[in-house]
C-alpha cells in the first residue's frame, strides 16, 4: 500500500515511516521543511521519498493530491503533523496558527483523502476530555470537554475527520516518546545531568506504550524508573500539580485510555512499560 504521513519531521512521523517501509509499505513523508529535518539515524525514513508540504496551504493540499504521485495513488494518509506546544498554545498571537494546523489544515487533508478516496488516519489526543475522573477514557465516548485550547483544535481535527471521511480511524495518544524529536525522557536525561534533584507531579495519570494492566502510570513514577534504569542518583521529589505551577494550560490528571478496541480487534498487546523505557535508553 502507498502511505502519505505528515509531520515526518517530527518523532511520531519518524517511526511510522520506519515502521511502514520495514513492512513492506511505500511511505511518502511530509513536512513544512524543504528537506527531511529529522535525526540522521541512517534509517528508512532518511531514505523514504520527501514532499514539502504546508498542510495550511488548502490550494496547496489540493493541487498535491489532485496531481497524484509518481509511483501511483496514495492509498492512506496517516496524519501526525500537528501542534503540540500546550502552554504556548494559549497565547493570543498564537490561537490563529494552532487553529491553522490543528483544524483548518486537518481538515484539508481529510477532503484530499475523500477527494482521493483514500483512508486516513488522525492522531489525536486525550486533551479532547476533562481530564478528570479515574477510569480510562473509551475510544467511543463523545463528551468531549477541552481543558485547553490545545485539546479544542484536535477536538475540531476529529470533528473535521468524522463529518467529512466515512474510511477514517482516529488514534488517541498521550505522552509519547521516540528516538526523534523532542520528549520527557530525553528532557529528564539531560536535567538529571545537572540537577541533583528533580521535582514531577505525581498526580496526573496517563498512558504509554503499554496495553497490560501495568500501562497507567504518573509522571513521577515513570521519572523515577527512567534515573534506575539509567543508572543515575538523581533524588525525584513528588509534588502536586498546583504545587509545580508554571503551566499556561489546564493540565488533565486523568489520560489514561483505553487500548480495548485494539485487543478486540486482535492486535497484539505492547509490552509493559517499563520494557520499552528499556528498549528506548539503550537505543539512545
Amino acid at each position: 500500500m502507498r502511505f502519505f504521513v505528515t509531520g515526518v519531521c517530527g518523532q511520531l512521523g519518524h517511526d511510522v515511516v520506519n515502521e511502514l517501509i520495514k513492512r513492506g509499505h511505500l511511505a511518502v513523508g511530509s513536512d513544512i521543511a524543504d528537506s527531511y529535518l529529522g535525526v540522521q539515524d541512517g534509517s528508512e525514513v532518511t531514505k523514504a521519498p520527501y514532499v514539502k508540504l504546508d498542510i495550511t496551504d488548502e490550494a496547496a493540499v489540493k493541487k498535491l493530491f489532485a496531481e497524484g504521485f509518481s509511483d501511483g495513488k496514495i492509498d492512506v494518509i496517516v496524519h501526525c503533523a500537528a501542534w503540540t506546544a500546550v502552554d504556548a498554545a494559549e497565547d493570543e498571537a498564537n490561537k490563529p496558527k494552532v487553529k491553522a494546523i490543528n483544524a483548518d489544515g486537518t481538515k484539508y487533508l481529510a477532503e484530499a483523502a475523500k477527494n482521493i478516496d483514500a483512508k486516513m488516519i488522525y492522531i489525536s489526543t486525550d486533551y479532547v476530555f476533562n481530564g478528570q475522573g479515574d477510569t480510562p477514557w473509551q475510544p467511543d465516548q463523545k463528551d468531549y470537554a477541552p481543558l485547553n485550547y490545545y485539546g479544542e483544535t484536535k477536538l475540531m481535527g476529529e470533528q473535521a475527520v468524522s463529518s467529512t471521511l466515512s474510511k477514517y480511524f482516529i488514534v488517541r495518544i498521550a505522552w509519547v516518546f521516540g528516538l526523534n524529536g523532542k520528549n520527557f525522557i530525553k528532557t529528564m536525561l539531560n536535567v538529571g545531568k545537572t540537577h541533583p534533584e528533580v521535582r514531577v507531579v505525581n498526580d496526573q495519570i496517563g498512558t504509554y506504550h503499554a496495553t497490560n494492566e501495568g500501562g497507567f502510570i504518573s509522571w513521577y513514577d515513570f521519572t523515577k524508573e527512567i534515573y534506575k534504569q539509567a543508572g543515575m542518583d538523581t533524588k525525584v521529589t513528588p509534588v502536586t500539580t498546583a504545587e509545580y505551577g508554571l503551566s499556561k494550560a489546564a493540565r488533565p490528571f486523568n489520560s489514561r485510555l483505553s487500548k480495548d478496541k485494539l485487543v478486540e480487534n486482535g492486535f497484539k498487546p505492547l509490552p509493559d512499560w517499563k520494557d520499552a523505557v528499556k528498549r528506548y535508553l539503550e537505543i539512545l
